[in-house]
Parts: structure tokens; sequence; C-alpha cells
């Protein structure tokens, strides 16, 4: 009996020490979250004025074209950006994203598209290094505080498969698998195509047209709207990523409250366990005593 009681006091001991660490995994999140959902509210306006900007520009230009606004008719080869995180503890926010991931790779090969991989995150990386799948290009250190400069390289790096053609080893399209941040307890894992470029022009009130201010562009509207949609892919995937990072701390919050909380139920579970072989353990005791009580009298009578 006296063994069994150290077991459980042991177990206490381990499941609080455990309890500390996820209480404290919980603060940290708490505290993180906070800057990382202010990073991405601060960066969504910039996506969208850039969104404007060459929505503007088409309107005023027409006749403008460009290789990331057409629709390839070949698209056997097709880009996957899977935004993961670089640590674990966060519930399912990585293998949804693994698992949308899967999902989308399977209804491309339906579609007689093959998926290329691109991956963010050592999570992912890591998931794919342990099932022997190929990956183009991997990026990791980033998920925690995600920064414009790589935003770009990402962008620049699937605009540069993008404009490469297929035959070539190019891709005809490009989307992005990550997660959008809605609140504290909701998480959206979220595919959305990035190439070719679709943006929606600004309708005006119906039946009224608005006049339309004369633009000089320089040195040409061409050159102009070339620099915005790189500019315009590289925000998307910015923000992309700031949404991510705050979804990611959200969910580890989520996780470690859910831990500690699973910890404290465990404890109180074992301290009645302990309490009930304690019990059982001085009922032992005093038995035995009041057995010997017994047996001396029984000895000191005869």
């Amino acid at each position: 009996m006296g063994g069994q009681l150290r077991v459980i006091r042991q177990r206490i001991r381990s499941v609080r020490s455990i309890a500390k660490i996820t209480r404290a995994q919980e603060l940290i999140a708490t505290s993180r979250v906070s800057k990382a959902r202010d990073r991405a509210a601060a960066g969504e306006p910039y996506a969208r004025e850039i969104a404007r900007a060459v929505s503007t520009l088409l309107s005023h230009h027409t006749s403008a074209d460009h290789a990331l606004l057409d629709l390839r008719p070949d698209t056997a080869r097709v880009a996957v950006l899977l935004i993961t995180g670089d640590r674990g503890f966060c519930g399912g926010y990585n293998n949804n994203v693994l698992r949308q991931g899967e999902a989308l790779a399977a209804l491309l090969r339906q579609q007689g598209k093959e998926p290329l991989f691109y991956l963010t995150g050592r999570k992912g990386i890591e998931w794919y290094r342990f099932r022997g799948r190929p990956v183009v290009r991997e990026w990791t250190q980033i998920s925690a505080a995600p920064s414009y400069g790589a935003a770009a390289e990402i962008g620049e790096e699937l605009v540069g498969a993008y404009d490469t053609p297929t035959r070539a080893g190019g891709v005809g399209e490009v989307h992005v698998v990550f997660t959008q941040f809605v609140s504290m307890l909701t998480q959206r894992t979220t595919v959305r195509r990035i190439l070719p470029i679709e943006v929606e022009e600004e309708a005006g009130p119906p039946g009224e047209r608005s006049p339309r201010a004369p633009f000089a562009f320089e040195p040409s509207a061409d050159a102009v709207l070339d620099s915005l949609l790189h500019k315009y892919v590289n925000a998307l995937i910015w923000h992309m990523l700031l949404t991510s990072a705050a979804a990611e701390q959200a969910a580890r919050r989520t996780a470690m409250m859910a831990a500690t909380e699973n910890a404290r139920q465990i404890i109180g579970e074992l301290t009645r366990q302990a309490n009930t072989a304690r019990q059982a353990e001085i009922t032992t005791e005093l038995t035995e005593i009041v057995g010997g009580a017994a047996a001396l009298s029984d000895s000191s009578r005869r």
C-alpha cells in the first residue's frame, strides 16, 4: 500500500510540473497573440490599397496586359504554398494546413495537374521529409514574426515559377494554404489562388458613372503595372503570413489552456486516489495496532 501511495504522489508532482509549463506557454501565447493580431490588422490596408491602385490603373488603361493577369491555358503544373508554424503546442493548427494541402493536391491530380509544394514552417517541412515527399523550396524561422522581406522573397520565387513556361519547369497556377485569424477562439484554414491575379474593379452606385480623372504614367503604364502587380503578390503573401502567425498564437493559447485545465483535473483525481490509499494505509495500521494490543492482553492474562 505504501508503494502505491508513493507512485501516486510521484505522478501528482509530474503532472504539476507539466501544468506549470502549459500555464507558462498559455501566458506567453496570450501576450503574443495581441501583437500578432495588431500586425495583421495593420498590414491589411496596404494590400487593399495596392489592389485599389491596380484596379485604378486597369480602369484607366484598358489596353494594359500582363502575364500575371492572364489565365494560363497550360496548367499541367501547379504551385502550392503551405504556411505552417515552426513550433508545436498549438493544437491542430499545423495538421489542419497539412490536411487541407493534401486535399488540394488530390483535387489537382484529379484534374490532371501536378502539384509542386513550397513550404514555410519547420513543422510542415518535417512532415514532408518524414514521408519522403519532394519539395521545391523551404523557408523557416518566419512564422513567429513574419517580415515583409521574407514575404517578398517567397513572392519573387512564386512569380518566377509562374513566369516560367510549364514545359521549362514553371507552373500555370499558384495556390496558398494558410490559416485565417477570425477570433481568439476561431481560426479558419483557407485555400486561395493568388496567380493568375484576379483584381476586382471598384463599382460605383448603380446607374451612375463616376468621371475618370486623367492620369499620366511614368515611365509607362506597363512598367507601373508590372511593379504594382509584383508588390500586390508580395503584399498578399505578407498578409497571409501575418494572419497565420496570429492564428498560430491563438491556437497555441487555446491548446495550452485546455492542457492546463486537463492537468488540474488529473491532479484532482490523483489526489483523491492518494487520499483513498492513505486512508486504507491508516486503517491497516490501526487494525495491526489493535490486533497487537489484543494479542498482548491475551498473553498477559495467560
